[in-house]
Protein backbone atom coordinates (compact mmCIF):
# COMPACT_ATOMS: atom_id res chain seq x y z
CA UNK A 1 0.00 0.00 0.00
CA UNK A 2 2.51 2.58 1.04
CA UNK A 3 4.95 1.35 -2.02
CA UNK A 4 1.60 2.16 -4.19
CA UNK A 5 0.80 5.51 -2.74
CA UNK A 6 4.23 7.47 -2.34
CA UNK A 7 4.10 8.00 -6.30
CA UNK A 8 1.48 10.40 -5.51
CA UNK A 9 1.61 11.48 -2.01
CA UNK A 10 1.78 14.89 -3.34
CA UNK A 11 -1.35 14.44 -4.52
CA UNK A 12 -3.31 13.10 -2.12
CA UNK A 13 -2.38 15.74 0.26
CA UNK A 14 -3.53 18.14 -2.00
CA UNK A 15 -6.87 16.23 -1.96
CA UNK A 16 -7.38 15.84 1.62
CA UNK A 17 -6.48 19.80 2.17
CA UNK A 18 -8.60 20.88 -0.56
CA UNK A 19 -11.73 18.71 0.92
CA UNK A 20 -10.78 19.70 4.63
CA UNK A 21 -11.16 23.57 3.23
CA UNK A 22 -14.09 23.09 0.87
CA UNK A 23 -16.00 20.02 2.40
CA UNK A 24 -17.89 21.81 4.90
CA UNK A 25 -18.79 24.76 2.90
CA UNK A 26 -22.16 23.44 1.91
CA UNK A 27 -23.27 23.10 5.94
CA UNK A 28 -21.88 26.35 6.99
CA UNK A 29 -23.93 28.44 4.10
CA UNK A 30 -27.20 26.42 4.38
CA UNK A 31 -26.61 27.32 7.89
CA UNK A 32 -25.74 31.43 7.78
CA UNK A 33 -28.69 31.40 5.25
CA UNK A 34 -30.94 29.95 7.50
CA UNK A 35 -30.05 32.08 10.59
CA UNK A 36 -30.33 34.99 8.10
CA UNK A 37 -34.09 34.79 7.60
CA UNK A 38 -34.36 32.86 4.23
CA UNK A 39 -36.95 30.42 3.27
CA UNK A 40 -36.28 26.96 2.87
CA UNK A 41 -36.71 26.80 -0.80
CA UNK A 42 -33.95 29.89 -0.88
CA UNK A 43 -31.64 27.70 0.73
CA UNK A 44 -32.21 25.42 -1.41
CA UNK A 45 -31.88 27.10 -5.00
CA UNK A 46 -28.08 28.17 -3.27
CA UNK A 47 -27.68 24.53 -2.58
CA UNK A 48 -28.94 23.52 -6.33
CA UNK A 49 -26.42 26.27 -7.93
CA UNK A 50 -23.21 24.39 -6.60
CA UNK A 51 -24.56 21.18 -8.30
CA UNK A 52 -25.49 23.02 -11.50
CA UNK A 53 -21.79 24.16 -11.31
CA UNK A 54 -20.37 20.69 -10.81
CA UNK A 55 -21.87 19.28 -13.89
CA UNK A 56 -21.23 22.30 -15.98
CA UNK A 57 -17.65 21.85 -14.68
CA UNK A 58 -17.55 17.88 -15.53
CA UNK A 59 -19.00 18.94 -18.88
CA UNK A 60 -16.44 21.43 -19.49
CA UNK A 61 -13.12 21.36 -16.87
CA UNK A 62 -11.66 18.73 -19.75
CA UNK A 63 -11.17 21.69 -22.14
CA UNK A 64 -9.46 24.12 -20.13
CA UNK A 65 -7.03 20.72 -19.03
CA UNK A 66 -6.38 20.07 -22.42
CA UNK A 67 -5.75 23.71 -23.53
CA UNK A 68 -3.02 25.36 -21.29
CA UNK A 69 -2.25 22.03 -19.44
CA UNK A 70 -2.85 20.44 -15.54
CA UNK A 71 -0.84 22.78 -13.09
CA UNK A 72 -2.04 26.09 -14.68
CA UNK A 73 -5.51 25.09 -15.03
CA UNK A 74 -4.78 23.67 -11.31
CA UNK A 75 -3.60 26.49 -9.72
CA UNK A 76 -6.75 28.90 -11.66
CA UNK A 77 -9.18 26.52 -10.28
CA UNK A 78 -8.00 26.84 -6.91
CA UNK A 79 -7.30 30.44 -6.88
CA UNK A 80 -10.88 31.23 -8.04
CA UNK A 81 -12.17 28.82 -5.62
CA UNK A 82 -10.35 30.45 -2.91
CA UNK A 83 -11.23 33.83 -4.28
CA UNK A 84 -15.33 32.77 -4.32
CA UNK A 85 -14.67 31.55 -0.42
CA UNK A 86 -14.10 34.73 0.94
CA UNK A 87 -16.16 36.74 -0.92
CA UNK A 88 -19.03 35.67 0.66
CA UNK A 89 -18.03 37.67 3.78
CA UNK A 90 -18.45 40.90 1.74
CA UNK A 91 -22.35 40.65 1.14
CA UNK A 92 -24.49 38.01 2.81
CA UNK A 93 -27.18 38.04 -0.20
CA UNK A 94 -28.59 34.48 -1.08
CA UNK A 95 -28.34 35.84 -4.74
CA UNK A 96 -24.81 36.70 -4.71
CA UNK A 97 -24.19 33.35 -2.52
CA UNK A 98 -26.03 31.68 -5.41
CA UNK A 99 -23.26 32.54 -8.10
CA UNK A 100 -20.74 32.14 -6.01
CA UNK A 101 -21.67 28.36 -5.10
CA UNK A 102 -22.17 28.24 -9.05
CA UNK A 103 -18.29 29.79 -8.98
CA UNK A 104 -17.62 27.06 -6.39
CA UNK A 105 -18.93 24.08 -8.23
CA UNK A 106 -17.13 24.87 -11.84
CA UNK A 107 -13.89 25.12 -9.75
CA UNK A 108 -14.20 21.98 -7.48
CA UNK A 109 -14.93 19.90 -10.63
CA UNK A 110 -12.40 21.42 -12.80
CA UNK A 111 -9.51 20.76 -9.20
CA UNK A 112 -11.13 17.23 -9.82
CA UNK A 113 -10.41 16.65 -13.22
CA UNK A 114 -6.72 18.02 -13.33
CA UNK A 115 -6.34 15.55 -9.63
CA UNK A 116 -7.67 12.29 -11.09
CA UNK A 117 -6.52 12.25 -14.34
CA UNK A 118 -3.18 12.87 -12.82
CA UNK A 119 -3.51 10.52 -10.28
CA UNK A 120 -4.56 7.70 -13.29
CA UNK A 121 -1.20 9.01 -15.34
CA UNK A 122 1.00 8.14 -11.81
CA UNK A 123 -0.59 5.09 -10.88
CA UNK A 124 0.94 1.97 -11.60
CA UNK A 125 -2.06 -0.48 -13.47
CA UNK A 126 -1.47 -3.20 -10.89
CA UNK A 127 -1.67 -0.67 -7.59
CA UNK A 128 -4.62 1.28 -8.98
CA UNK A 129 -6.92 -0.50 -6.34
CA UNK A 130 -4.74 0.83 -3.57
CA UNK A 131 -4.01 4.08 -5.16
CA UNK A 132 -8.37 4.62 -5.64
CA UNK A 133 -8.30 3.29 -1.78
CA UNK A 134 -5.76 5.78 -0.98
CA UNK A 135 -7.74 8.75 -2.86
CA UNK A 136 -11.31 7.77 -1.00
CA UNK A 137 -9.76 7.70 2.43
CA UNK A 138 -8.09 11.18 1.83
CA UNK A 139 -10.69 12.56 0.14
CA UNK A 140 -13.52 11.27 2.49
CA UNK A 141 -11.17 11.95 5.65
CA UNK A 142 -10.86 15.68 4.83
CA UNK A 143 -14.33 16.26 4.63
CA UNK A 144 -15.81 14.58 7.33
CA UNK A 145 -12.56 16.57 9.53
CA UNK A 146 -13.49 19.86 7.65
CA UNK A 147 -17.41 19.67 9.43
CA UNK A 148 -15.90 20.24 12.65
CA UNK A 149 -14.50 23.96 11.21
CA UNK A 150 -18.14 25.10 11.46
CA UNK A 151 -17.84 26.06 15.18
CA UNK A 152 -14.86 28.18 14.43
CA UNK A 153 -16.32 31.21 14.33
CA UNK A 154 -16.27 32.19 17.98
CA UNK A 155 -18.16 35.80 17.72
CA UNK A 156 -16.50 36.72 14.51
CA UNK A 157 -18.86 35.16 11.80
CA UNK A 158 -16.02 35.39 8.73
CA UNK A 159 -13.47 32.90 10.57
CA UNK A 160 -14.77 29.59 9.10
CA UNK A 161 -14.72 31.39 5.46
CA UNK A 162 -11.09 32.40 6.13
CA UNK A 163 -9.55 29.18 7.05
CA UNK A 164 -11.43 27.40 4.38
CA UNK A 165 -9.77 30.31 1.66
CA UNK A 166 -6.62 29.42 3.72
CA UNK A 167 -6.85 25.64 3.38
CA UNK A 168 -8.19 25.57 -0.06
CA UNK A 169 -4.38 28.04 -1.20
CA UNK A 170 -2.38 25.46 0.51
CA UNK A 171 -3.63 23.16 -1.07
CA UNK A 172 -1.89 24.36 -4.35
CA UNK A 173 1.36 23.79 -2.79
CA UNK A 174 1.82 19.92 -2.66
CA UNK A 175 1.18 19.82 -5.98
CA UNK A 176 3.08 22.79 -7.80
CA UNK A 177 6.07 22.02 -5.60
CA UNK A 178 6.15 17.82 -6.97
CA UNK A 179 8.51 16.41 -8.85
CA UNK A 180 6.21 14.24 -10.37
CA UNK A 181 5.46 15.78 -14.29
CA UNK A 182 2.33 16.82 -15.56
CA UNK A 183 0.16 13.98 -17.67
CA UNK A 184 -0.74 14.10 -21.31
CA UNK A 185 -3.65 16.00 -22.12
CA UNK A 186 -6.45 13.06 -23.01
CA UNK A 187 -8.77 13.55 -25.17
CA UNK A 188 -12.81 12.82 -24.01
CA UNK A 189 -14.66 10.07 -25.95
CA UNK A 190 -18.39 9.97 -26.15
CA UNK A 191 -21.17 7.60 -24.94
CA UNK A 192 -24.78 8.36 -25.28
CA UNK A 193 -27.10 8.72 -22.25
CA UNK A 194 -29.77 6.90 -24.48
CA UNK A 195 -26.93 4.00 -25.31
CA UNK A 196 -26.28 3.85 -21.44
CA UNK A 197 -30.15 3.71 -20.52
CA UNK A 198 -30.26 0.48 -22.72
CA UNK A 199 -27.61 -0.91 -21.73
CA UNK A 200 -28.77 -0.68 -17.29
CA UNK A 201 -31.73 1.22 -16.59
CA UNK A 202 -31.24 0.09 -13.02
CA UNK A 203 -27.46 1.85 -13.14
CA UNK A 204 -28.31 5.08 -14.99
CA UNK A 205 -32.06 5.50 -12.90
CA UNK A 206 -29.93 4.51 -9.69
CA UNK A 207 -27.26 7.01 -10.48
CA UNK A 208 -30.06 9.47 -10.68
CA UNK A 209 -31.75 8.55 -7.66
CA UNK A 210 -28.50 8.88 -5.56
CA UNK A 211 -28.23 12.43 -6.80
CA UNK A 212 -31.65 13.54 -5.90
CA UNK A 213 -31.16 11.84 -2.22
CA UNK A 214 -27.35 13.28 -1.63
CA UNK A 215 -27.90 16.74 -3.20
CA UNK A 216 -31.09 16.71 -0.72
CA UNK A 217 -28.97 15.74 2.04
CA UNK A 218 -25.83 18.29 1.15
CA UNK A 219 -28.05 20.98 0.58
CA UNK A 220 -30.09 21.14 3.78
CA UNK A 221 -29.74 18.23 6.12
CA UNK A 222 -27.71 20.87 8.46
CA UNK A 223 -31.05 22.87 8.42
CA UNK A 224 -32.95 20.04 9.43
CA UNK A 225 -30.78 18.73 12.57
CA UNK A 226 -30.61 22.61 13.95
CA UNK A 227 -34.35 23.12 13.46
CA UNK A 228 -34.52 19.88 15.69
CA UNK A 229 -32.77 22.00 18.34
CA UNK A 230 -28.84 20.64 17.34
CA UNK A 231 -26.38 23.09 18.56
CA UNK A 232 -23.79 23.68 16.10
CA UNK A 233 -21.09 21.25 17.39
CA UNK A 234 -23.61 18.74 17.26
CA UNK A 235 -24.51 19.54 14.06
CA UNK A 236 -21.07 19.41 12.92
CA UNK A 237 -20.66 16.00 14.23
CA UNK A 238 -23.64 14.64 13.21
CA UNK A 239 -22.90 15.81 9.67
CA UNK A 240 -19.08 14.31 10.11
CA UNK A 241 -20.70 10.79 11.40
CA UNK A 242 -23.03 10.57 7.81
CA UNK A 243 -19.66 11.19 6.30
CA UNK A 244 -18.03 8.64 7.90
CA UNK A 245 -20.78 6.05 7.97
CA UNK A 246 -20.52 6.40 3.90
CA UNK A 247 -17.14 5.05 4.01
CA UNK A 248 -17.32 1.97 6.24
CA UNK A 249 -20.18 0.51 5.02
CA UNK A 250 -18.83 1.03 1.23
CA UNK A 251 -16.51 -2.06 1.29
CA UNK A 252 -18.87 -5.09 3.23
CA UNK A 253 -21.89 -3.90 0.73
CA UNK A 254 -19.57 -4.40 -2.49
CA UNK A 255 -18.47 -7.31 -1.33
CA UNK A 256 -21.87 -8.89 -1.07
CA UNK A 257 -22.86 -7.01 -4.49
CA UNK A 258 -19.27 -9.68 -5.86
CA UNK A 259 -20.92 -12.71 -4.58
CA UNK A 260 -24.49 -12.29 -5.53
CA UNK A 261 -26.69 -10.67 -8.12
CA UNK A 262 -25.53 -7.59 -7.57
CA UNK A 263 -29.10 -5.95 -8.76
CA UNK A 264 -30.65 -7.64 -5.29
CA UNK A 265 -27.84 -5.74 -3.30
CA UNK A 266 -28.57 -2.69 -4.91
CA UNK A 267 -32.61 -3.24 -4.45
CA UNK A 268 -31.87 -4.06 -0.27
CA UNK A 269 -29.32 -0.82 -0.25
CA UNK A 270 -32.17 1.29 -1.65
CA UNK A 271 -35.07 -0.72 0.56
CA UNK A 272 -33.16 0.01 3.81
CA UNK A 273 -32.07 3.56 2.86
CA UNK A 274 -36.01 4.27 2.37
CA UNK A 275 -36.58 2.68 5.84
CA UNK A 276 -33.62 4.34 7.52
CA UNK A 277 -34.78 7.73 5.91
CA UNK A 278 -38.00 7.48 6.77
CA UNK A 279 -37.18 6.93 10.35
CA UNK A 280 -34.69 9.95 10.35
CA UNK A 281 -38.10 11.71 9.02
CA UNK A 282 -40.25 10.57 12.16
CA UNK A 283 -37.06 10.97 14.64
CA UNK A 284 -37.58 14.57 16.19
CA UNK A 285 -34.30 14.93 18.70
CA UNK A 286 -30.91 14.54 18.94
CA UNK A 287 -28.78 12.30 20.76
CA UNK A 288 -27.04 8.90 20.25
CA UNK A 289 -30.55 7.57 17.71
CA UNK A 290 -29.97 10.46 15.57
CA UNK A 291 -26.50 9.60 15.03
CA UNK A 292 -27.07 6.62 14.49
CA UNK A 293 -29.68 6.86 12.17
CA UNK A 294 -27.29 9.21 10.39
CA UNK A 295 -24.92 6.61 9.98
CA UNK A 296 -26.57 3.97 8.62
CA UNK A 297 -27.97 6.35 6.29
CA UNK A 298 -24.48 7.71 5.08
CA UNK A 299 -23.51 3.92 4.96
CA UNK A 300 -26.06 3.12 2.59
CA UNK A 301 -26.59 6.07 0.49
CA UNK A 302 -23.14 6.72 -0.49
CA UNK A 303 -22.88 3.04 -0.97
CA UNK A 304 -25.43 2.68 -4.13
CA UNK A 305 -23.33 5.35 -6.55
CA UNK A 306 -20.59 2.85 -7.11
CA UNK A 307 -22.75 -0.10 -6.81
CA UNK A 308 -24.80 1.73 -9.94
CA UNK A 309 -21.53 1.84 -11.96
CA UNK A 310 -20.77 -1.39 -10.95
CA UNK A 311 -23.87 -2.71 -11.94
CA UNK A 312 -23.07 -0.72 -15.18
CA UNK A 313 -19.86 -1.73 -15.77
CA UNK A 314 -21.54 -5.69 -15.86
CA UNK A 315 -23.58 -4.64 -18.92
CA UNK A 316 -21.45 -2.78 -20.92
CA UNK A 317 -18.10 -3.29 -23.44
CA UNK A 318 -14.76 -3.14 -21.83
CA UNK A 319 -14.24 -0.36 -24.57
CA UNK A 320 -17.44 2.21 -23.18
CA UNK A 321 -17.01 1.69 -19.59
CA UNK A 322 -14.76 5.06 -19.36
CA UNK A 323 -16.79 7.01 -21.73
CA UNK A 324 -20.30 5.67 -19.87
CA UNK A 325 -18.76 7.00 -16.73
CA UNK A 326 -18.60 10.23 -17.82
CA UNK A 327 -22.59 9.94 -18.34
CA UNK A 328 -22.97 8.22 -14.70
CA UNK A 329 -21.34 11.42 -13.17
CA UNK A 330 -23.17 13.61 -15.57
CA UNK A 331 -26.92 11.98 -14.47
CA UNK A 332 -25.85 11.90 -11.04
CA UNK A 333 -24.90 15.75 -10.88
CA UNK A 334 -28.44 16.48 -12.51
CA UNK A 335 -30.03 14.89 -9.55
CA UNK A 336 -27.98 16.63 -7.23
CA UNK A 337 -29.01 19.53 -9.15
CA UNK A 338 -32.67 18.92 -8.84
CA UNK A 339 -32.64 17.84 -5.16
CA UNK A 340 -31.58 20.26 -2.85
CA UNK A 341 -35.01 22.44 -4.81
CA UNK A 342 -37.65 19.45 -4.37
CA UNK A 343 -36.45 18.75 -0.99
CA UNK A 344 -36.96 21.96 0.39
CA UNK A 345 -40.72 22.33 -1.35
CA UNK A 346 -41.37 18.92 0.48
CA UNK A 347 -39.99 20.66 3.92
CA UNK A 348 -42.09 24.16 3.14
CA UNK A 349 -45.50 21.60 2.83
CA UNK A 350 -44.60 18.60 5.61
CA UNK A 351 -42.11 20.37 7.95
CA UNK A 352 -38.93 19.69 8.99
CA UNK A 353 -38.91 15.97 8.09
CA UNK A 354 -39.92 16.90 4.79
CA UNK A 355 -36.15 16.51 3.99
CA UNK A 356 -35.93 12.89 4.89
CA UNK A 357 -39.18 12.49 3.16
CA UNK A 358 -38.11 13.26 0.07
CA UNK A 359 -35.07 11.28 0.59
CA UNK A 360 -37.17 8.10 1.18
CA UNK A 361 -39.64 8.93 -1.72
CA UNK A 362 -36.59 8.66 -4.36
CA UNK A 363 -35.23 5.72 -2.95
CA UNK A 364 -38.38 3.75 -2.72
CA UNK A 365 -39.01 4.62 -6.32
CA UNK A 366 -35.50 3.66 -7.46
CA UNK A 367 -36.67 0.23 -4.89
CA UNK A 368 -39.63 -0.08 -7.92
CA UNK A 369 -37.47 0.09 -10.66
CA UNK A 370 -35.16 -2.27 -9.19
CA UNK A 371 -38.17 -4.96 -8.63
CA UNK A 372 -39.27 -4.36 -12.27
CA UNK A 373 -35.73 -5.05 -13.88
CA UNK A 374 -35.28 -8.28 -11.74
CA UNK A 375 -38.27 -9.35 -13.18
CA UNK A 376 -38.04 -8.29 -16.70
CA UNK A 377 -33.97 -9.46 -17.12
CA UNK A 378 -31.73 -12.45 -16.30
CA UNK A 379 -29.03 -11.12 -13.85
CA UNK A 380 -25.08 -11.44 -15.28
CA UNK A 381 -24.10 -14.67 -13.93
CA UNK A 382 -21.81 -14.26 -10.60
CA UNK A 383 -18.41 -15.20 -12.47
CA UNK A 384 -18.69 -12.46 -14.82
CA UNK A 385 -19.89 -9.71 -12.96
CA UNK A 386 -16.63 -7.04 -12.46
CA UNK A 387 -15.07 -6.67 -9.20
CA UNK A 388 -17.10 -3.84 -6.92
CA UNK A 389 -14.82 -0.80 -6.54
CA UNK A 390 -15.62 2.13 -4.36
CA UNK A 391 -15.50 5.43 -6.33
CA UNK A 392 -16.01 9.12 -5.68
CA UNK A 393 -18.98 10.92 -7.49
CA UNK A 394 -16.47 13.62 -8.79
CA UNK A 395 -15.88 13.26 -12.36
CA UNK A 396 -14.95 10.86 -15.08
CA UNK A 397 -11.33 10.51 -14.87
CA UNK A 398 -11.74 9.04 -11.49
CA UNK A 399 -13.62 5.72 -13.28
CA UNK A 400 -9.66 5.50 -14.59
CA UNK A 401 -8.41 3.73 -11.62
CA UNK A 402 -10.69 1.19 -11.67
CA UNK A 403 -8.69 -1.99 -12.30
CA UNK A 404 -12.09 -3.30 -13.82
CA UNK A 405 -11.43 -0.85 -16.50
CA UNK A 406 -8.37 -2.69 -18.05
CA UNK A 407 -9.83 -6.33 -17.57
CA UNK A 408 -10.88 -7.97 -20.61
CA UNK A 409 -13.87 -7.53 -23.40
CA UNK A 410 -17.09 -9.12 -21.95
CA UNK A 411 -19.54 -10.41 -23.80
CA UNK A 412 -22.35 -8.33 -25.85
CA UNK A 413 -24.54 -11.71 -23.96
CA UNK A 414 -24.09 -9.88 -20.89
CA UNK A 415 -26.51 -6.69 -21.99
CA UNK A 416 -30.37 -6.22 -20.94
Amino acid sequence: MLAAIHPVRSLLLSIFMLMAGSGFLATLISLRLERGGSGTITIGIVATAYFGGLMAGALRAGEIVRRVGHIRAFAAFVALLSASTLSYVLLDHPALWAGLRLIDGICVAGVFVCLESWLNDRAEPDMRGSVLAAYMVALYSGQAIGQLLLGASGALPAIPFQIASILISLAIIPLCLTRSSAPAPMEASAFSIRSLLAASPLGAMGAVATGLMLGAFYGLAAVHVRRLGLDLPETARFMMIVILGGVALQWPLGRLSDRYDRRRIIILSFAAAALVSLLLALWESGGIVLLTLGALFGGLSFALYPLCVAHCNDRLLETERVAASGRLVLLYSAGAALGPVCAASFMTVAGTGGLFLFIALCAALALVLGLWRQRASEPVPGGEQQEFQILPRTTPMAALLDPNVGDENISEGQRT
